[in-house]
């Protein structure tokens, strides 16, 4: 079927909650996408983040197999042997001491939240359960992770959003050591992605961490995002030289399955006991099976995603092009700051142009391509935003 006839057929059936793309993709392998009238594009989006080991890697695929034909599911009421070596792989590469696994983002998001609460509950009573948030911020799509987004155009149609939210302009350390006594913890991304990919000041994170700590806040990280290699380390965090007391992952730990989850650190360890959190699929066996690949497959790649990430800002750059006003992020977590054309227009005919892309907020392009990306993929998928661009 081409691109015409599989888009027309289920738009009956699906719900009109996305602005999709006039493209329908049927096959993709490494760092390649082929749509279904089978033309080829570079992938520099990876499902937003997700397929960090790019399409169809054999030791995934294996892998998914192998567990499929073992042990597809049997509840968290059990042990697995994919889960238990995936936690004691992620405690070991974060420094933390537990996880709970999830099957996305706005999940962990929920777990930090309510970890948080639970944690300043027990120790302080019931008057200390606000979480402040930043500005343009994003964790997630339930009602709470709504309402913890710091962002207005998102606090729209759904009310009542849950209470129990403050929101503090990044960078603004005085807005924070202006919060009450009613704060329990601070939840940060280090680089915010849906915001506009844009970073966090060094300075700013190691006076709001030193903040938490003199008040007893816990330090939230949603690295949702920018977790599991993205930016050259296993989480954006590490960057800083601080010790969070909680973050969540998701996206690209299991590279393409819904999973996700959330790590704590000793203080944390013992706050939530048997009853107080639960996810039916979360820890699905197929899914730890997969991310146990995703980990080995990225560990040896860190250098090269700074060194890649580095690559691609270099040779935007060098091309001059007058509509670029700014290249940010860390890694492969990039964002190319437009002006005088909309990001989506030109997404669009990057996408024509054999290029697939993202777009964050109102002015920015955003990159995120495959973990395993090469300099020769790079290269052609540049060489389409050079040609859009220059012709524009």
């Amino acid at each position: 079927m081409t691109n015409q006839v599989l888009q027309h057929q289920p738009s009956q059936y699906i719900l009109p909650t996305y602005a999709r793309y006039p493209v329908t993709f049927t096959k993709g392998q490494g760092c390649r996408l082929w749509d279904a009238n089978g033309k080829e594009y570079i992938d520099f989006m990876s499902g937003i983040g997700v397929t960090s080991i790019g399409h169809a890697h054999p030791a995934w695929v294996q892998a998914i197999s192998t567990q499929a034909q073992n042990l597809a599911h049997v509840s968290n009421l059990f042990h697995t042997e994919p889960g238990a070596k995936l936690a004691h792989k992620l405690c070991e590469i974060s420094n933390m001491a537990g996880v709970f696994f999830s099957n996305s983002g706005a999940e962990a998001n929920e777990g930090l939240i309510k970890t948080a609460r639970k944690y300043s509950r027990d120790k302080y009573g019931s008057d200390r359960a606000t979480i402040i948030t930043l500005e343009g911020s994003f964790h997630g799509r339930t009602i709470t992770t709504l309402t913890a987004t710091g962002q207005d155009k998102f606090h729209n149609h759904f009310h009542p959003f849950t209470p129990g939210f403050r929101y503090v302009k990044p960078g603004d350390i005085q807005a924070l050591e202006a919060q009450g006594n009613d704060v329990c913890a601070l939840l940060i991304e280090t680089i915010q992605g849906e915001g506009g990919v844009m970073p966090l000041d060094t300075e700013y994170v190691h006076a709001a961490a030193q903040l938490c700590k003199e008040r007893d806040w816990l330090l939230l990280v949603d690295e949702v995002q920018t977790g599991i290699g993205r930016t050259g380390k296993w989480f954006g965090y590490q960057h800083f030289n601080i010790s969070p007391d909680a973050i969540s992952f998701a996206k690209g730990i299991a590279g393409g399955l819904p999973f996700g989850g959330f790590l704590v650190a000793d203080k944390l360890n013992a706050t939530l006991g048997p009853g107080d959190h639960g996810s039916t699929y979360g820890g699905n066996p197929i899914c730890a099976a997969a991310a146990l690949v995703v980990l080995e497959i990225v560990e040896p790649l860190l250098q090269q995603v700074t060194a890649n990430g580095e690559y691609i800002c270099d040779k935007i750059n060098a091309m001059n092009l007058p509509q670029v006003t700014d290249i940010r992020g860390k890694g492969l977590m990039l964002g190319l700051k437009i002006k005088d054309q909309p990001p989506a227009e030109i997404n669009v005919k990057l996408l024509d142009s054999g290029l697939a892309a993202l777009t964050a907020g109102t002015d920015i392009l955003r990159f995120l391509p495959p973990l395993i990306i090469e300099k020769k993929d790079i290269d052609m998928g540049l060489k389409i935003l050079h040609n859009v661009l220059g012709a524009a």
